[in-house]
């Protein structure tokens, strides 16, 4: 019966998967996030507008739609603070999204089928979920869904990998916010703050990196020798 139920949910996952994919594709999600959408769905509709924003984004980020297009776009909508604001806040509820519907679909099936990997995520995430979340979101590499969903099968505790994604979304939404907002500020300049924001959050996720470098190196080390013995 157990066996069944972890198949079931399973093929509810892919089937899901596929259905999303097709909705997506049918509907031309990608196109709606666009200047021309902004400008006659968002811009001017206050709370409504706002309220549509973000759950277009959440949805959106969920399927893997970059969440540097979505800061752009919020800063052209809503201006540079308010836009950094709303942007990190579509990219978390897209980041929860995606984190239980893998749990709560997909953990079982998954585990089953590939229980060295997984194990191996849960030894890299155990000890500081949080921060390992952060410098994964910090620096410029990883795909930001597939890294939803893995967390989701894996043992990670949930709000620590929120908390950190949260956080660790915030230096590039401020880049992109701030390219996108046009703020009255030369060109040149806006640029400069928004490489150097970049560059800044980069090297905090480098710091981060190195700090745990060696507690890491130990417990992918562990997982190794645990997965062997599988």
């Amino acid at each position: 019966m157990m066996t069944f139920r972890i198949l079931a949910k399973g093929f509810a996952m892919i089937m899901t998967l596929v259905l999303l994919g097709f909705i997506a594709s049918h509907f031309h999600l990608d196109e709606m996030f666009s200047q021309h959408w902004i400008d006659a769905e968002v811009r001017g509709k206050g709370i409504a507008g706002q309220i549509l924003f973000v759950g277009m984004a959440a949805l959106a980020t969920a399927l893997s739609f970059p969440r540097q297009v979505v800061a752009f776009l919020a800063g052209y909508a809503f201006g540079f603070a308010l836009g950094t604001a709303l942007a990190t806040l579509a990219g978390l509820l897209g980041c929860m999204l995606g984190f239980y519907y893998a749990r709560w679909l997909g953990r079982g099936f998954v585990q089953k089928r590939f229980p060295g990997r997984i194990r191996k995520l849960d030894a890299f995430l155990h000890q500081h979920p949080f921060s390992m979340t952060l410098v994964i979101r910090l620096l410029p590499v990883g795909h930001n869904a597939s890294t939803n969903l893995l967390a989701g099968v894996s043992s990670v505790r949930a709000m620590p990998f929120f908390a950190g994604s949260g956080l660790g979304y915030l230096p590039q939404n401020l880049v992109f916010a701030l390219a996108g907002s046009g703020v009255n500020l030369a060109p040149e300049l806006r640029l400069s703050l928004a490489t150097l924001l970049f560059i800044l959050s980069a090297l905090l996720g480098v710091w981060l990196y190195r700090r745990h470098r060696q507690q890491l190196a130990g417990v992918t080390e562990e997982a190794d020798q645990r997965v062997s013995t599988d």
